[in-house]
């Protein structure tokens, strides 16, 4: 695409700075090609004039011909509106305006005809047309009505009340295209069209803003959102290339005598097929000489952290400081107390620091990392600040790392002359076709085994009328010895109503769980830091048995006696956040149970997503099916601003077009790593427009 696209929206004719700074604050519009790669969401069909008297409520649009007759405003100064009445020879039909009354009042002449456009309401058994879009009618001879397909875009209230609702919006890219179709060059080789079936860019821009005929609309997604996927792939892609060819890293040639006794004498359990896997790839990447960046995934309890520990190990054995980055302070004293317990009494040095940690504190371990006498430190976002000095920093986990921001994770390289090797971990399963675009230039391991010795856990869903059974099933479970959460939805702290059903909840469980023979306790996020950490101590020691509780236990409570979870109005919650929950039960030897209880009145989608719950407990399954329920949704979210730029392209729709894309993409890269063939000349000049603007922040996973 022509530089010309680079030009500021303000100089487009029509729009001028005040409008320019709606579109930029409203739509994100900024540029000519922002405003260019602003897709309709629909399209409306206004080949067909109907008569009055076809007006139903079975079409969602009707386009009339008639005469506008008996115009008058209505009403006071606080309630005043226009109405007027539109003729044909079928009959009438009452036309309303609440807006732009000064306008109305002038707009139309007496006895001439219109074609009136506009989604039938009914008042008082009479239809009607509630704002109405008015145009003259056309020429017969110009063919205006023939094939009238019309896009609706997006727009809001404040672009509404500045002419720019969606036929605004259209008038401005009809604009935009008059000026500059013959600046929309192709970007893709002339082989690649022919080859895939595809329209040719500008015939694909052009018929999705305004279509010839209705055929050519698919056509016209099916090209661009090639060109969008390809582009992202061939860019992530290179980015990978670039890493691995100029990134240096540290050499660990050895696994030595630490990662050995580990081995040897201290290891939990005998490991998965899939962490030995793992552990192999990962050995592998750091005996290189390039920065290994790594992805690695796996379900609740796989055993991430294992191969985490073991992976730093390595780094240790040949000299070198680990770090291990966690979200929240909950999550990363969680992996300090499980390091140090898997660790034992082994010799490594393995401290935590966090905004809690006390000065005294805080100054000895500044010393300590210096000097080289620590080998793991664990901790928050405090260990990007500037105090923090590594002796020989060689390794850095991070879990989680959607929640750190790109620049948050650089102050972590910059800690060592040479940057450390990576590790990225992830609790949330991502389906495969989401995982190569969301990480694509990081290599991927997958951990989709849980330990031996592992049962899975029994799901089952309940409707409000069975509550007795389920309150007879929790006593039973605790006269055996176990101990389990009552989960409340709580979509915000600030929502009273849930808060009053979390507590309500727990009053009720105080009647059904009477003390002294029961100890109920009661968790959510409006309670004072010290009396949360107190009740979930009481939890964790086995004192309580009921924890009632909002998704503050989501993440960061490992209790292996507890084996019951109980999610109320299980309804409420996503598939990913109810996988999450049922993950904190069935971390011991006993069999463990996840009770969905709902409503009796449930929507179809909550009623699949429970079924998917009770019929799996593999995470990528539940993810694949949470990705075609609701989209990609939070998990697009996790990848930095900027990368997924994609304006058509659906993830969880688009698997089979991304899979394509990315294998083309690397075909290309195969033959020709720099693009400097002549028939990739095309693909090498839209890639440097699209680098231009950009850090390459493939350096930092």
């Amino acid at each position: 695409m022509h530089a010309i696209f680079d030009t500021s929206i303000t100089y487009l004719k029509g729009v001028g700075p005040h409008k320019a700074d709606l579109l930029a604050k409203e739509l994100g519009i900024r540029t000519y090609r922002d405003l260019l790669v602003y897709f309709p969401f629909r399209y409306v069909d206004k080949s067909k004039i109907y008569k009055i008297k076809e007006v139903t409520t079975d079409a969602t649009y009707f386009l009339l011909k008639g005469r506008i007759t008996n115009l008058q405003a209505v009403g006071d100064k606080r309630t005043k509106y226009i109405k007027a009445q539109l003729v044909d020879d079928s009959g009438s039909i009452e036309l309303l305006w609440f807006k732009g009354l000064r306008w109305i009042k002038n707009r139309f002449e007496p006895g001439k005809e219109y074609l009136v456009f506009g989604k039938p309401s009914v008042y008082k058994n009479m239809f009607n047309f509630v704002h109405p879009e008015i145009d003259d009618v056309p020429d017969e001879q110009s063919g205006a009505l023939t094939n009238r397909l019309e896009g609706i875009y997006h727009s809001s209230e404040k672009l509404k009340n500045a002419g720019m609702g969606s036929r605004g919006i259209s008038k401005l890219i009809k604009t935009l295209l008059t000026a500059t179709a013959g600046q929309l060059l192709e970007n893709l080789p002339d082989n690649f069209i022919k080859r895939y079936g595809l329209l040719d860019h500008k015939t694909a821009m052009l018929n999705i803003h305004f279509p010839a005929n209705p055929e050519i609309i698919n056509k016209a997604i099916l090209r661009l959102k090639f060109e969008e996927l390809f582009f992202l792939q061939l860019e992530l892609l290179l980015q990978k290339k670039i890493l691995k060819n100029k990134a240096q890293g540290q050499v660990f040639e050895r696994v030595g005598e630490k990662f050995n006794t580990f081995f040897k004498d201290y290891l939990p359990f005998e490991l998965t097929g899939a962490q030995k896997r793992v552990i192999r790839e990962i050995r592998g990447d750091l005996r290189t000489g390039k920065q290994m960046n790594r992805l690695l995934q796996g379900d609740v309890g796989s055993g991430k952290t294992l191969v985490a520990l073991m992976s730093m190990l390595i780094a240790i054995d040949n000299g070198f400081q680990a770090t291990f980055m966690a979200p929240t302070e909950i999550l990363a004293t969680q992996h300090y107390n499980t390091l140090r317990q898997i660790l034992g009494d082994m010799n490594v040095s393995v401290e935590l620091l966090t905004g809690s940690t006390k000065a005294t504190k805080r100054k000895q371990l500044h010393e300590d990392l210096q000097q080289g006498r620590l080998d793991i430190l664990v901790g928050t976002h405090a260990l990007i600040e500037d105090t923090v000095k590594f002796s020989k920093l060689g390794f850095v986990v991070i879990d989680e790392q959607h929640r750190f921001g790109v620049a948050q994770r650089a102050k972590l390289w910059k800690k060592n002359k040479i940057p450390p090797h990576v590790l990225v971990m992830t609790a949330t399963p991502i389906p495969r076709t989401l995982a190569m675009t969301l990480y694509g230039n990081l290599d991927i391991s997958i951990i989709d085994e849980l330990p031996p010795g592992r049962k899975p856990v029994k799901t089952l869903h309940f409707f409000e009328s069975k509550r007795l059974r389920v309150i007879g099933f929790m006593r039973d479970q605790i006269q055996k010895g176990r101990q389990i959460y009552v989960v409340y939805p709580l979509i915000s702290e600030s929502e009273k109503m849930d808060l009053k059903n979390l507590m309500d909840g727990y009053e009720n469980m105080l009647r059904d769980f009477p003390e002294p023979e029961y100890q109920v306790s009661v968790v959510h996020g409006k309670m004072k830091p010290d009396v949360k950490a107190f009740e979930m101590k009481r939890f964790t020691d086995g004192i309580t048995n009921i924890l009632v509780a909002t998704t503050v236990i989501e993440v960061g409570v490992d209790v292996p006696n507890a084996s019951v979870m109980i999610i109320e109005n299980a309804e409420r919650f996503g598939l990913s956040q109810l996988h999450q929950l049922r993950g904190r039960v069935g971390r011991g030897a006993d069999q463990s149970w996840c009770i969905l209880m709902s409503g009796n009145k449930l929507s179809n989608e909550g009623r699949k997503r429970l079924e998917i719950m009770v019929s799996t407990t593999d995470g990528f399954k539940i993810a694949e099916a949470d990705l075609k329920l609701r989209g990609p949704g939070d998990i697009q979210g996790t990848r930095q601003s900027g990368m997924l730029d994609l304006h058509l392209a659906n993830l969880a729709k688009d698997g089979d077009l991304i899979a394509k894309t990315r294998k083309i993409a690397a075909e290309i890269l195969e033959d020709d790593p720099r693009l400097q063939k002549e028939e990739n000349r095309r693909l090498n000049l839209e890639i440097r427009r699209r680098f231009k603007d950009k850090t390459l922040w493939a350096r930092i996973s």
